[in-house]
């Protein structure tokens, strides 16, 4: 079985002999944040966080991220929030890439540690700590929750996405999968994020082109990836935002397994502008 891996940043900074060439793209169809962006000089900080760090990798912003916003945190032994979402209507998603850390709601704590997933329903009150000797890094996937009349908010859940069987797309012989962290089937959730895993040869076979936003962090392996009309090469740690509509297709050449975290928002009818 094959054991997961997941890529971090680490931030830094390249020597004044570096090329300045990079493979960052910025289009209105789809962005590519390569790793290799991810330095010291972008991290950000944030209100009530103590010995943490961010690299915000998607925003709400005009001809860019529409629905979510996703940052890679950094804290340092010691470190967390006892506030950590200031919007009460703001759901989250944690994804655990290095270290861990306790998670603490409803009274109960949670160790999270390496694969590790969170759900946090809007309105929630929670804290975080790391509570280890080691530095944790950790995605937080952001999204304003849409209430349905009729329907109950989400409830909070921990789980690892190696206690999860992957869901194989049909007709792949099993080297198209999906890890999914929620049923398709709730409608409760307006957003799902999910783990691809492709193995080495395996293809998206034609052009999706879909009314789902994405956001692909790459944890593992690399890729040809199609966005738009483009062709790009991908690996860990590299980001891919894809604009709705924007067409796209894989290519996973090997030699290992190419995989990453993937958010989409889901199960919600479509705004309509007002008169």
């Amino acid at each position: 079985m094959h054991k997961p891996s997941y890529y971090a940043p680490k931030g830094g900074h390249p020597d004044q002999l570096t090329l300045l060439s990079d493979r960052a793209v910025f289009t209105d169809a789809y962005a590519v944040i390569p790793k290799g962006t991810m330095r010291d000089i972008v991290t950000s900080f944030l209100p009530f966080w103590e010995e943490t760090r961010l690299w915000v990798i998607s925003r709400p912003l005009s001809g860019f991220a529409e629905t979510f916003s996703q940052y890679i945190m950094e804290v340092q032994p010691g470190g967390g929030s006892d506030r950590p979402e200031l919007d009460p209507n703001a759901q989250g998603v944690l994804f655990v890439v290095e270290g861990g850390f306790t998670l603490e709601y409803n009274g109960e704590s949670h160790a999270l540690e390496e694969g590790s997933f969170a759900y946090l329903p809007a309105g929630m009150a929670w804290r975080l700590r790391n509570t280890t000797d080691a530095v944790t890094r950790f995605h937080w996937i952001r999204k304003a929750y849409e209430a349905v009349d009729g329907l109950a908010h989400p409830d909070p859940f921990v789980a690892n996405e190696q206690d999860i069987a992957p869901t194989v797309m049909p007709d792949t012989d099993g080297k198209w999968a999906t890890t999914r962290f929620v049923d398709p089937s709730d409608l409760r959730h307006d957003m799902h994020v999910t783990i691809v895993t492709f193995q080495p040869g395996a293809v998206i076979p034609f052009c999706e082109t879909h009314v789902m936003e994405h956001g692909l962090y790459v944890l593992e392996g690399k890729a040809v990836y199609r966005l738009n009309q483009d062709w790009v090469e991908v690996e860990a740690g590299d980001y891919m935002w894809l604009r709705a509509f924007c067409p796209q297709a894989c290519y996973a050449g090997g030699p290992g397994a190419f995989r990453y975290l993937l958010y989409k928002d889901v199960n919600r009818h479509m705004k309509l502008p007002r008169p």
